[in-house]
């Protein structure tokens, strides 16, 4: 079975280390007389949609992923340039590879390229497949908001997939509504929690705290959705929403690039800076962040990814978004969803900070072993594709 996954931008990067994970572990377990005829032939794919050292890079190096095989190299740009050139590029590597099975993880738009690639893609016919078999694992997520880039991701791409694994129970009710049969659908957990629990030791171990000066009470910040930060009205109540907290908890403040571009334009990335209260720095590798994020008495966050690693973690989440297409985490984690109404920011941080937040409990297969199932379950069922 020839595998071939993709891997965009920071969030595919974790989830992909678990299926490599898997997929080492299942080839070093086969029996010798099978190992052959049976091993995953395992072709990874970078798109280069994140192309910064500190994002990109050192998530392979941090997580022990396997260097990349093929790299795209792709870039940035807007959605449709992004998107226009990461097919353009994927196109001749699936020809050339012709993988069995195309497995794609997460919302970017390395998820959508590659998937509609895969969907329209005519296999030469010396080839045992007319195209591969598309997997989505984080299938069946859904906001219900449709300005968001990666709600039309996620939907596109669960619609053409044909294995859907999901992380929740709500998922598969998504995915039945619209019209996608069950026999298609997998709960697996979910495969970020794989890589949180595998790499818990190392980032423990991590000096980022000294590095930046952080003390051993205080909040983490992370702002990077457009619908946050590139309003200028909506930035500045945010700063000074920010600003408050800090004086009852200080703040560390890793600045994604496109929020310290809007900051500063907006002239309020000085008004951070001037605060003896908050501690900003530059995009962190993946095992500083899970420092901080783990001795953080809250975190203040639009992130989908990080209101599952709190939920796991059991550290209060405080989402300044609307919607989230992650409701088990407040339904059943740790994670609460504000909005970014300055008072009921203040009120919800208030309230865990004087020590009543909810106690949250971990979800069903939230146990570390979601790669594994993944791969079991694509073993399985691959003489029937």
């Amino acid at each position: 079975m020839k595998l071939m996954s993709i891997a965009g931008a920071r969030p595919n990067f974790m989830k992909i280390a678990s299926i490599a994970k898997a997929i080492e572990n299942y080839n070093n377990n086969l029996p010798a007389t099978a190992a052959l005829q049976s091993k995953i032939d395992h072709v990874l794919v970078h798109t280069g949609q994140h192309y910064d050292k500190k994002m990109s890079q050192s998530f392979f190096d941090d997580l022990g992923i396997p260097q990349p095989d093929i790299n795209l190299e792709v870039g940035s740009g807007s959605h449709a340039h992004q998107t226009a050139e990461i097919m353009r590029a994927f196109e001749p590597v699936l020809l050339r590879e012709s993988p069995d099975i195309l497995l794609v993880v997460g919302d970017v738009n390395s998820t959508i390229a590659c998937c509609l690639v895969g969907s329209k893609i005519q296999y030469t016919a010396e080839s045992k497949r007319e195209r591969p078999v598309i997997v989505h694992v984080e299938a069946g997520l859904r906001s219900y908001d449709r300005s968001m880039p990666e709600e039309v991701n996620r939907i596109l791409t669960d619609s053409l997939s044909d294995v859907l694994f999901i992380t929740e129970e709500s998922a598969k009710d998504n995915l039945l509504k619209e019209g996608i049969v069950s026999e298609k659908i997998h709960f697996s957990g979910n495969v970020m929690i794989d890589t949180l629990k595998n790499h818990l030791k190392h980032a423990e171990k991590s000096g980022i705290k000294q590095d930046l000066g952080v003390s051993s009470l205080y909040g983490l910040v992370t702002l990077h959705r457009p619908s946050n930060v590139d309003s200028p009205e909506i930035l500045k109540d945010l700063v000074d929403t920010l600003l408050t907290i800090s004086k009852k908890k200080s703040l560390v403040f890793p600045v994604h690039p496109r929020t310290r571009n809007n900051l500063e334009r907006f002239s309020l990335y000085s008004k951070l800076e001037e605060s003896s209260d908050i501690i900003l720095s530059g995009p962190l590798p993946y095992l500083d962040f899970l420092n901080l994020t783990m001795g953080a008495d809250l975190v203040i966050t639009d992130s989908g990814g990080i209101q599952e690693e709190t939920t796991y973690l059991n550290i209060p989440c405080v989402t300044l978004r609307e919607n989230t297409e992650r409701p088990v985490t407040v339904d059943v984690g740790s994670n609460y969803l504000i909005g970014t109404d300055k008072e009921r920011i203040l009120q919800t941080t208030d309230i865990i900070l004087s020590g009543q937040g909810k106690k949250g409990t971990i979800p069903k297969f939230w146990d570390g072993k979601s790669g594994e199932r993944i791969i079991a379950t694509l073993v399985s069922l691959n003489n029937n594709f």
